[in-house]
């Protein structure tokens, strides 16, 4: 074999072993496609996973602000709920014979935060419902009597205001963007030992049809919360209130790793309306809707109120409402929605009718002071238990 045979060879050669390579990159490549697409896929990191050695200096912030309350009320012993013969089963009074009426005096405790240097106080209203007098402890030591500012029953949230200035409190954060997974700080009075701090993540966002409120929205927290939490703060780890404190779920009165918070963009709200003129005003559809056992979309009209900003709208019986001003609903989120706007405002509801959709404005009114729950709320389970 000549010289040049030689070289035609040596370069065939090469050109086979460069396109060997080439084939065999290829060939890998396409066996990493699905994983590099599962990673395009996965949802992005809010931010680094990293836990800090110690919650230290966010409780010495946020410590200060969080208050003791002690409640006291006046009640009749005809008003206690068990009579004598019920506390003494078999046994029965002499006809005629009644126990004496007279005023007793009840005592409660719980918990609130302060929201401003000026004295407003963050709290539930069951906290301090029927109360006559309310003494506010701060974590110094220092007691205060509070005032009422207002109360809201179907969020669960009053304000209170105390007579003093420069007073400690803890910055309102948002709810809008808690995620499952965040670490949650409950700060309160359990057990009236005082500021007691717990930590857990938000265990669930969004809950609702629990009973336990008119309107529910809560955080869910494994945050260990106990009698004398309510109204106590559920903060992040930046220490801005998140979320107030309101009921566990339980079979004995303690914890057992499920507590709720009222979210603090409602609890906002609330505050500022009671705030401003010691009431809340809510807007209102005029609607009542089906009971809803299939976890459909959208909201079905059961009957619409005579007179009311739906029927003159042109809303009907079995109308089904998928979205408000754009945003899917349920018949939950549809309450939520319509009680955030302000009395007056225009709305366009997405609606379905006898298969054909089509958009309806509707010009909201103003909620009926003594309009009781819709027919369709179900009762407080009994496992539900608030803490006083």
């Amino acid at each position: 074999m000549n010289q040049l045979s030689r070289l035609q060879l040596s370069i065939v050669a090469a050109i086979m072993l460069i396109v060997g390579a080439l084939i065999g990159v290829k060939a890998m490549e396409a066996e990493r496609a699905p994983e590099a697409a599962v990673a395009a896929a996965a949802p992005v990191v809010r931010e680094a996973v990293t836990m800090p050695t110690t919650f230290a200096p966010v409780v010495k912030a946020v410590v200060p602000a969080v208050v003791n309350i002690s409640s006291s009320r006046v009640v009749r012993t005809s008003d206690q709920g068990d009579s004598f013969e019920d506390l003494f089963p078999g046994f029965r009074m002499p006809r005629g014979f009644q126990m004496p009426d007279r005023p007793q005096r009840q005592e409660g405790s719980g918990s609130g935060v302060i929201v401003s240097a000026d004295g407003y106080v963050l709290t539930n209203n069951h906290v301090i419902d029927g109360a006559t007098e309310l003494s506010v402890v701060l974590a110094d030591k220092r007691e205060m009597k509070a005032r009422v500012v207002g109360k809201d029953a179907k969020t669960d949230i009053a304000l209170l205001k105390l007579d003093a200035t420069n007073l400690p409190y803890v910055k309102l954060g948002t709810s809008a963007n808690i995620e499952v997974g965040d670490i949650a700080l409950a700060v309160g009075n359990p057990f009236g030992l005082g500021q007691t701090v717990t930590m857990g993540i938000v265990s669930a966002v969004g809950r609702g049809g629990l009973g336990i409120e008119d309107y529910e929205d809560f955080i869910q927290t494994d945050a260990s919360i106990n009698p004398g939490n309510s109204g106590g703060a559920l903060v992040n780890v930046n220490g801005e209130l998140m979320g107030i404190n309101t009921a566990i779920l339980s079979h004995n009165g303690g914890n057992q790793g499920i507590g709720f918070a009222v979210p603090i963009d409602m609890a906002r709200q609330v505050m500022t309306q009671l705030k401003e003129k010691g009431t809340v005003t809510r807007a209102w559809l005029g609607i009542q809707m089906v009971p809803d056992t299939s976890n459909k979309k959208g909201a079905t009209i059961e009957s619409v109120v005579p007179g009311g900003p739906a029927e003159k709208a042109g809303l009907q019986k079995d109308d089904v409402i998928l979205t408000m001003n754009g945003k899917d609903i349920d018949e939950r989120t549809l309450r939520l929605l319509t009680a955030t706007q302000t009395p007056g405002a225009a709305v366009k509801l997405g609606i379905t009718r006898a298969g054909r959709d089509r958009t309806v404005d509707v010009s909201l009114g103003t909620m009926p002071a003594n309009l009781d729950r819709a027919a369709n709320e179900p009762p407080t389970p009994p496992r539900l238990r608030r803490r006083y």
